[in-house]
């Protein structure tokens, strides 16, 4: 495999762990705490949060992602081959399946159901605890989950591909 390619690819890795980063500070103390807000303080913050979200950094990255991961799978298929190439092809249906696609069926519907919401109603509170807080959570951790996995496999097929001196 050329230098270019292994540039990218450990890039890749980089932003996969990023993004799950930040996945995982969501499920393990965020929305613990805006869940602990009183009133409807955790509601307006979260609310706000799916607003910023679509900056350009995050967005390019977790976007990016996704255009990589198919290059990454159309790589390891058919250019690289033995477990190397599975292992790069592993991750990157890993980041499309248990991030991109997860977000996509699961997050985002949660988050645009809680926008339209009215703070002050009973049923967004009964909504905010009952349903996004754990379920949003769940598939959150899903999320963050998929993209340490997907670091991990292209990391891991990387590395077969290096041959070390004197191996």
């Amino acid at each position: 495999m050329s230098t270019a390619f292994f540039v990218f690819a450990q890039l890749a890795v980089i932003a996969y762990a990023a993004v799950g980063g930040v996945f995982l500070a969501f499920s393990d103390f965020i929305m613990r705490s805006l869940a602990r807000t009183g009133g409807h303080g955790g509601i307006d913050a979260m609310q706000t949060i799916n607003r910023e979200v679509f900056r350009w950094i995050f967005m390019a990255l977790f976007l990016g992602l996704a255009a990589v991961s198919l290059l990454l799978m159309a790589i390891g298929l058919t250019q690289v081959g033995g477990i190397a190439g599975v292992q790069i092809a592993l991750a990157g249906l890993t980041y499309l399946v248990g991030c991109f696609l997860v977000t996509v069926v699961f997050n985002v519907p949660m988050n645009e159901a809680l926008a339209r919401m009215n703070l002050s109603s009973t049923a967004t509170r009964d909504y905010w605890t009952g349903t996004y807080l754990p379920r949003w959570t769940f598939w959150n951790t899903v999320r963050a989950g998929a993209c340490m996995v997907a670091a991990g496999l292209l990391l891991l097929g990387l590395t077969g591909l290096v041959r070390l001196p004197g191996a």
